[in-house]
């Protein structure tokens, strides 16, 4: 029986994390302490934190490709380093949930990309 595929775990993670953007965008934004004040607002975060993040998640899953489970990886990977960065940034209020999703994002993206480094490229097949 073959392990699981980390890379594809992490890009369904990011696949679920934007169809729930998608579908929710207002309940998603709450819980990242944003708050979409209009129309256009709820449109942004539906395609921002939605369609962005779902379609580079499902074409990782889609795909298996490496470079996919790279690009995901390199997310994911942005999202804490920025997250880190916000810290001196901005001070923000950082609850549990912060936290979590940093942790989150560092062992998502480090994930993606060890099985990127690890999956042989067609030409190597």
């Amino acid at each position: 029986m073959q392990g699981v595929n980390l890379g594809r775990l992490s890009s369904a993670a990011l696949l679920l994390s934007g169809l729930a953007g998608v579908v929710a965008p207002e309940r998603v934004a709450s819980q990242l302490d944003l708050a979409p004040s209009s129309g256009r607002g709820v449109a942004e975060a539906r395609a921002g934190l939605g369609g962005t993040y779902a379609a580079l998640g499902g074409w990782a899953v889609a795909t298996g490709q490496p470079a996919a489970q790279a690009a995901v990886g390199v997310t994911w990977l942005g999202a804490a380093t920025v997250r880190l960065a916000s810290l001196a940034l901005d001070r923000p209020r950082t609850d549990w949930t912060f936290w979590a999703y940093l942790a989150a994002e560092l062992g998502l993206g480090t994930a993606a990309l060890r099985a990127a480094i690890s999956t042989p490229s067609p030409k190597q097949i």
